[in-house]
């Protein structure tokens, strides 16, 4: 039987694939097991608009469920600027690039370890969003 910290991470990287399948850029899995105490897992990444923004934390959503983990918390839709999905261990962030940078939880979290994701249409990391 896995902990609940291993179950979060396998959970983190479920919601990392759903974006990856939506196309969602820069995904990185922040661990913050034991340094916050309403979750294990940040999951951050972003969309190129309200749209597309409003689609990955669809599919993100469906995925997980059909896992059967499902969400407490949806917030941001419809406006789709920031989006955060709080399955209580992970908690997922999916930005519009302006405020991805706005926030920058990327940078708030410098120190924590990364979960590498593998996006397997780029052969290596998720892509990074481009100016």
């Amino acid at each position: 039987m896995r902990s609940s910290v291993e179950q979060s991470q396998a959970l983190a990287l479920a919601a990392a694939k759903a974006g990856l399948d939506k196309k969602a850029m820069g995904i990185e899995i922040i661990d913050v097991t034991g340094k916050v105490d309403y979750a294990d897992f940040l999951v951050l990444m972003t969309g190129q608009s309200d749209r597309h923004v409003a689609a990955i934390a669809d599919s993100v959503d469906q995925e997980l469920a059909a896992q059967g983990a499902q969400a407490i918390s949806i917030e941001g839709l419809p406006a789709a600027e920031w989006v955060l999905i709080d399955f209580v261990d992970v908690v997922v962030h999916v930005f519009q690039r302006d405020y991805r940078s706005d926030y920058d939880l990327d940078g708030l979290w410098m120190d924590a370890r990364r979960v590498p994701v593998e996006d397997p249409e780029q052969s290596g990391p998720a892509a990074e969003p481009r100016d």
